[in-house]
């Protein structure tokens, strides 16, 4: 069977066991998302093969254990090279009564670094995620380890957070293997502009103790080929010491109805330091991304995205300039609540040293979510 049929095939699967996963028992709920869509061209560090596949679908689990905790588990599945993936993306607990404001979460879960990455990509504006998170942050990084957040008791929104990670899932062939391989501190702030406006800007630092192993290449590619292989399974292809991450969220909608009519903006930069022991103040990594999407109807969007990526790529003991650009237009219908079809076309340009690049691709996409699923973030 070809890709496209074991892909299909995969689809069929999925659909028929998403049904009977709709379900309460004990407060808990379950649920389940098929994330699928068919690619013309893979994207340079893309996370869709070309063809009819499977994107970031999955199996969920939610609820309190008692008075105290909340819990959550998710399993995610996916297609890569026409083979069925699945791995353990979620398994944590959650406080439910500390005082002061705080919150502590245990186990594995997405970092809260940045607009994106705590939320699941099938929750996207677009198919696929921006550059900054594809090349730094392995598109969606989670990891095993503990957060502790503070929210003030104060109009505008105001939350503060420590998370410390065993940082495998960022860097999983590193030079040194630490318990404690990636720290995040970060800040979030926002509010309300009268009742058709609303804003949310967010800080973050990542301190990332593991450093990414390089292996010495033959010829001028082989070094990246190894990283683009590595970023598929969540890796960052372009990791460093530390990573500076700002994002900013603004939103209008007429009279504050954002059901109706929103129009959405979201810029985000990033800034990666130290790509390895012999990077010198002018070897770093940085990307930004803007993005517009505009909600005319109950049912209808359109949007426009803009990235761009600068790295130094690493090769032993010296570096080698690489860029890209990537530009994306989406229309999206959503017919129900739990149902979107995004139509893309991307167009990636001014590659150099980054592998693949896709001149064009166009890419459709079917989302569909049945019974529990997490809660819209801002």
């Amino acid at each position: 069977m070809n890709r496209i049929g074991t892909s299909a095939a995969v689809l069929l699967a999925v659909g028929a066991t998403a049904a009977p996963a709709v379900a309460q028992l004990g407060g808990w709920q379950f649920g389940a998302v098929l994330d699928a869509a068919a690619t013309s061209q893979a994207l340079a560090l893309g996370k869709r093969d070309q063809g009819l596949g499977l994107g970031h679908s999955d199996f969920i689990a939610r609820g309190p254990l008692g008075s105290v905790f909340d819990a959550q588990g998710i399993v995610a599945v996916h297609s890569h090279e026409g083979k069925l993936e699945a791995e353990l993306e979620n398994l944590w607990l959650q406080t439910r009564t500390l005082p002061w404001g705080l919150q502590l979460r245990a186990g594995r879960f997405a970092s809260q670094i940045g607009y994106l990455n705590e939320q699941h990509p099938h929750a996207d504006d677009f198919v696929e995620r921006p550059l900054l998170y594809r090349a730094f942050l392995g598109g969606h990084w989670f990891d095993d380890g503990l957060r502790l957040n503070w929210t003030a008791p104060t109009d505008p929104y105001l939350r503060l957070g420590l998370e410390v990670f065993r940082g495998r899932q960022l860097v999983s062939e590193s030079v040194s293997s630490p318990s404690v391989g990636a720290v995040v501190l970060s800040g979030k702030t926002g509010g309300d502009i009268g009742r058709a406006h609303s804003w949310q800007f967010g800080v973050g630092y990542l301190y990332n103790r593991r450093e990414a192993m390089v292996e010495e290449e033959e010829d001028e590619g082989g070094a990246h080929e190894h990283g683009h292989d590595h970023s598929h399974a969540h890796g960052a292809a372009f990791s460093g010491r530390g990573m500076w991450l700002l994002d900013f969220a603004w939103k209008w909608a007429p009279d504050g109805n954002n059901r109706l009519r929103q129009l959405k903006l979201v810029a985000e930069y990033a800034r990666v330091d130290e790509p390895n022991s012999y990077a010198r103040s002018r070897d770093f990594h940085q990307s930004a991304t803007l993005g517009l999407v505009w909600r005319f109807r109950q049912d209808w969007e359109v949007g426009a995205r803009t990235d761009w990526l600068q790295v130094r790529v690493p090769h032993g003991d010296h570096f080698h300039d690489g860029r890209l650009r990537e530009h994306a237009l989406m229309v999206v219908w959503k017919p129900t609540h739990s149902q979107a079809l995004r139509l893309q076309v991307t167009a990636q340009r001014d590659a150099e040293g980054i592998e693949h690049p896709a001149s064009r691709s166009v890419q459709l996409q079917y989302v569909l979510s049945i019974g529990a699923h997490s809660a819209h973030a801002y």
